[in-house]
């Protein structure tokens, strides 16, 4: 049942259409807090990461505090592509071959910010290398504590965000 040119729209009509656009809204927010990956996905990125991956906190711009960084690098391209569209997230890059007689060409899977975060919630339990289980852990508990959404950091903050990341090299 559609509305004529010169019919005013009813409640009923506003309410199903705000309705069917929050609905749309909660998809897109949904897709980009990530991805419900299976519990062998998750196991089977965690082993990559422990393999061949990184985890890591890092500047990405000079004024700005580190920020949590995952890379995986490989040769094999298939298998970042297979990690980039399981976690729905980031980019691949390719490393400049400079002797390609001699070596694969090179590439990394990176994710950063919330969605690294996100990931490493999803495969920690699954880590199985002490040192980046326990900086995935360390990031997973204490960065979004230690950090101030606007970046306007007072000076206990501030010792408290230097002196989280002074823990994190020492895991």
């Amino acid at each position: 049942m559609g509305l004529s040119i010169n019919s005013v729209p009813t409640i009923d009509s506003w309410i199903i259409s705000y309705s069917v656009m929050l609905q749309s809204t909660t998809f897109i927010l949904n897709s980009f807090k990530g991805v419900s990956m299976t519990n062998t996905e998750k196991a089977y990125i965690a082993g990559i990461i422990d393999g061949e991956g990184n985890i890591m906190l890092t500047r990405f711009h000079k004024n700005q505090y580190h920020s949590p960084y995952v890379s995986i690098a490989s040769t094999d391209l298939e298998l970042l592509e297979w990690v980039k569209n399981t976690v729905k997230s980031d980019k691949i890059t390719t490393k400049k071959n400079y002797n390609e007689e001699k070596h694969k060409n090179s590439y990394t899977y990176t994710i950063i910010y919330d969605e690294a975060i996100q990931l490493l919630q999803d495969i920690e339990p699954y880590l199985i290398i002490k040192k980046k289980k326990s900086r995935a852990q360390h990031i997973i508990s204490k960065y979004k504590e230690v950090t101030i959404r606007n970046g306007r950091y007072n000076g206990t903050q501030k010792l408290a965000k230097e002196q989280f990341y002074l823990d994190f090299l020492a895991l």
